[in-house]
């Protein structure tokens, strides 16, 4: 997705619209293929970590509610936000996709007990959910903050993952101060990709 008039220097907003017009030209049949992909990665992780943050798939971001079973069939316990509030995200232990139930900006999260926000520094992994990412590790997300405010919870050892379309890796993304930045990329072609070594 490296569009020639699409910098740094691009608005945040504009990158946005052109991601999310990109994710809606993908065929179910080319996502089930990319997720598909992910699930296999995501499995072989999981074995590595004990506790994993991760989320459910809204419209066509990348991933599935697979992804998070195959994760949990890897001995991991699984978290998944809870967001119905401005701040740091709350955390639900994943229990398999009958526990999902609706939730705030038209999201799915598990009906458990809600953790405090600092339940995501045991995860030695954490991933999340992206519109773009860059080779320094700068994130684009859908500008809501949620994570922002998470990450600085996180363990300083952890993998931040950012999940995304292979496309979706791009030079330079626009960042601002308070943005997080984020150790590794995933992508359904690439696998997990070390970001911030330039």
């Amino acid at each position: 997705m490296n569009v020639p008039e699409f910098s740094e220097n691009t608005p945040k907003d504009r990158w946005r619209a052109h991601v999310l017009a990109e994710r809606r030209l993908l065929d179910d049949a080319q996502r089930a293929v990319e997720s598909s992909a992910l699930c296999h990665v995501v499995a072989e992780l999981a074995a590595e970590h004990p506790s994993v943050a991760a989320y459910v798939p809204v419209g066509r971001e990348p991933g599935s509610i697979e992804m998070l079973d195959a994760m949990a069939a890897a001995g991991s316990t699984v978290l998944l936000p809870s967001a119905h509030e401005p701040g740091p995200l709350r955390w639900v232990t994943y229990s398999g996709s009958e526990s999902l139930v609706a939730a705030p900006f038209s999201l799915l999260e598990p009906s458990g007990p809600v953790l405090d926000p600092d339940a995501v520094s045991a995860c030695s992994l954490v991933l999340i959910p992206a519109l773009a990412v860059d080779r320094r590790g700068v994130r684009l997300g859908r500008g809501a903050g949620f994570y922002d405010r998470t990450l600085d919870l996180c363990g300083p050892d952890a993998m931040l993952v950012a999940v995304v379309r292979d496309s979706e890796v791009v030079d330079r993304l626009p960042d601002e101060p308070h943005d997080r930045r984020v150790t590794h990329a995933l992508t359904p072609g690439g696998g997990l990709v070390r970001l911030g070594t330039e």
